[in-house]
């Protein structure tokens, strides 16, 4: 017993490891690290190593406990600022053009591959989901105006809620036994049930954390993931989305004033990198490569469906009330990203046992495969193409926060980044509010106590004291500087994302 978790440990370990690795090696290839994670399952599996692994239910429980952490990650870092115009176009994509590309896919496999309607529609469910993994990774290391990078996020982040609830529908034999509006009234309910707990769970986790003087730094990360994770079982116990509660919760809990913000934010990153390599791994160690043949052109089929027709369609539906450019979307069309989201989905159906999983799986691993290369080494060129990417905009300072509490005051700690326009600001050109101080200028390893007349450069951290009434205007002022410079207010930049 001893020595089979000894061989596992240093099998695992060393996959971990290689992982790892494999992502500076795939950025600097151009390649989506999914892929390499995927290769690396299937090297391990029965193809390579010769382990098998056929167990479906186990991946699909992983697979959930994976995605709550990547949509928890994905929420916990979504600025509200950025979110808040583009809330309303979002929640229509992932409701209304989830639902407009299930129905376009579904149609072209019936009358193309004679499929049986459901089952057309189960691969449309599966594959109509954007993956939050893959869009967060990408997206973020493209120059994009923040408005459609935070649209495709926020859609990524939404649209796994319905589309769980319709894969597990179509996967199970009650489908059918009510009619339709029935399925529309209980898919709404869950919806708006999940959001509210979200929301319910982040604001009490909002206020616990801002209160809770816990004796470890290290403890408010783990508190802040386990609200999130929180917020998915209690919406599971009262049958609403789990993912949605995650999300919202998430967003509420990233956008709240939290002690060591950004350690909760480092630290849900490390989960969410984690919870990829594990999930894409365990991804490709059930797939089995002989019977990747005859998913080829399912596969195709239902890719150029989606990628072509649905997708497209999909977006015109839900952003024609919106005014959105017709350049962005068409954007939007070419990057609908899929990762392993869809392989996760297509689980669910082959745990359930329903006709033709198995080849509903190998297809859409094939689909995310090939789609993925092609989609994720164009964007790039398809942004430049379209004239939607964004000028370089000045970095954006880092403030952590610690709580003192017996002072009731806070210690704010921010380095200067290259690129943030506090580079050549005096210190007092800062303007902080009464009840706030800068007590320590470490630079080029050397600490001091700056003056009125000190000027910052980048690679300076320093140590500011705030009371606990002043914080949140310190932290505002210091990022409007970052923003615009000395002359912030002048150009109407207030910190918190009311720049015009």
């Amino acid at each position: 017993m001893t020595g089979n978790l000894d061989l596992a440990l240093l099998i695992g370990s060393a996959v971990l490891l290689v992982a790892v690795a494999a992502v500076r090696f795939s950025t600097r290839l151009g390649l989506p690290s999914l892929l390499v994670y995927l290769a690396l399952g299937v090297a391990i599996g029965e193809a390579g190593l010769g382990i098998r692994f056929d167990d479906a239910e186990l991946t699909r429980t992983l697979g959930f406990c994976a995605l709550i952490v990547v949509i928890a990650e994905g929420g916990l870092t979504a600025r509200w600022s950025t979110l808040r115009p583009v809330l309303a176009v979002a929640a229509t994509l992932a409701t209304l053009g989830v639902a407009v590309s299930i129905v376009v896919v579904g149609a072209v496999l019936h009358v193309g591959l004679g499929l049986d309607w459901r089952l057309a529609l189960l691969y449309g469910a599966v594959l109509s989901s954007t993956d939050a993994a893959a869009v967060f990774a990408t997206l973020r290391r493209l120059r994009l105006p923040r408005r459609l990078v935070a649209l495709l996020e926020a859609e990524s982040g939404m649209n796994d809620a319905p589309v769980v609830l319709l894969v597990v529908l179509l996967s199970t034999t009650g489908f059918g036994a009510h009619p339709w509006w029935w399925e529309g009234l209980l898919l709404t309910y869950e919806l708006g049930l999940g959001a509210a707990v979200g929301l319910l769970v982040g604001r009490a986790g909002q206020w616990l954390l801002g209160r809770a003087a816990l004796p470890a730094a290290g403890l408010y990360p783990i508190a802040a993931v386990g609200l999130t994770v929180l917020a998915y079982a209690a919406a599971a116990v009262v049958h609403a989305s789990g993912f949605l509660a995650v999300y919202v919760a998430g967003v509420v809990l990233g956008n709240a004033r939290l002690p060591h913000r950004q350690a909760i934010l480092g630290f849900a990153d490390g989960l969410a990198w984690l919870a990829q390599i594990g999930l894409f791994v365990l991804l490709g160690l059930l797939v089995s490569p002989a019977r990747l043949d005859d998913a080829l052109l399912p596969a195709i089929v239902a890719g150029v469906a989606l990628v072509f027709l649905a997708r497209p369609l999909s977006v015109l539906v839900s952003t024609l009330p919106f005014g959105i450019a017709v350049r962005e979307r068409l954007f939007l069309s070419w990057a609908g990203l899929r990762g392993a989201v869809p392989i996760v989905l297509a689980t669910i159906p082959l745990s359930a046992g329903a006709p033709g999983a198995a080849r509903l799986f190998d297809a859409v691993f094939v689909l995310v495969v090939i789609f993925t290369l092609v989609q994720t080494s164009t964007l790039a060129p398809v942004a430049a193409r379209l004239r939607v990417t964004a000028p370089a905009e000045p970095a954006e300072i880092v403030v952590e926060t610690a709580p003192l509490d017996r002072m009731g005051a806070d210690l704010l700690q921010l380095e200067i980044p290259p690129g943030s326009r506090l580079a050549g600001v005096h210190l007092d050109e800062l303007r902080l509010p009464v009840g706030a101080v800068v007590t320590l200028l470490l630079r080029d390893g050397t600490g001091s106590v700056p003056g009125p007349e000190t000027r910052l450069k980048v690679g300076d951290s320093l140590l500011i004291v705030a009371t606990a009434q002043v914080r949140d205007e310190t932290e505002r002022r210091l990022r409007a500087v970052g923003r615009r410079g000395r002359l912030a207010r002048w150009f109407h930049e207030y910190g918190d994302g009311r720049a015009e």
